[in-house]
């Protein structure tokens, strides 16, 4: 996670943004925040995952950039609460690159500006080039001045996220409810609660939280 940090801090920098963030996924459930900036980033990418909404998950699913130079008027329309939200906390541009290689989708990195302007050409090819270099980090591809980085396993990092399928099961058999609407309704109570989707699904694992069908 060394090296991501450090992509995120070098696309801060080379990109004047005020954040940035790595994302891993890998099909539905299976999503969260592998690397951030700081504190601030990190809060933005895990919101998306709790709302189920936002340029990551678009980013994500089209394979394609998604690029929003400025998060008002449409982006209002297309993420109607993940928008506001991040525009409250002072958000003004999103601009989101799928990490992929070949017919593997890893993730996004996601770039975050407290002004709004499009990427100049160059700033566009530097963001891109970081993206290849965190799909190389992640694949245990890339070198880094000549050290061979530390090899991150994939299928480790996803068995983290195990523990986000099993509340979701648990929530499922609590409400009676499809796997689907499982998902929904505890991305509304970490909103509501303002907490993460993980430290929810830990609670539920954990027992120390109940879905009640008559009281949500």
């Amino acid at each position: 996670m060394g090296l991501l940090r450090r992509v995120c801090g070098a696309a801060v920098q080379t990109l004047s943004a005020s954040g940035a963030g790595v994302a891993m996924m890998a099909g539905q459930g299976i999503r969260g925040v592998y690397a951030a900036s700081d504190p601030s980033a990190e809060r933005l990418e895990e919101l998306q995952f709790t709302l189920g909404e936002g340029p990551c998950l678009d980013a994500y699913a089209s394979r394609r950039p998604v690029l929003v130079p400025e998060l008002t008027d449409s982006a209002m329309t297309r993420w109607p609460i993940y928008a506001p939200t991040a525009h409250d906390t002072g958000v003004r541009a999103v601009f989101a690159f799928p990490l992929q290689a070949g017919a593997a989708r890893l993730g996004v990195l996601d770039v975050f500006r407290d002004h709004t302007g499009e990427l100049k050409p160059e700033e566009l090819r530097q963001a891109l080039l970081l993206a290849e270099i965190t799909v190389g980090a992640l694949l245990d591809r890339h070198e880094q001045n000549g050290d061979r980085i530390s090899p991150v396993d994939l299928d480790e990092a996803i068995e983290g996220r195990a523990e986000l399928f099993q509340a979701q099961g648990m929530v499922m058999v609590q409400l009676g409810v499809s796997i689907e609407e499982a998902m929904v309704r505890m991305r509304a109570y970490a909103y509501a609660d303002n907490r993460r989707l993980s430290e929810v699904a830990h609670d539920i694992v954990a027992r120390r939280l109940f879905f009640d069908p008559d009281h949500t």
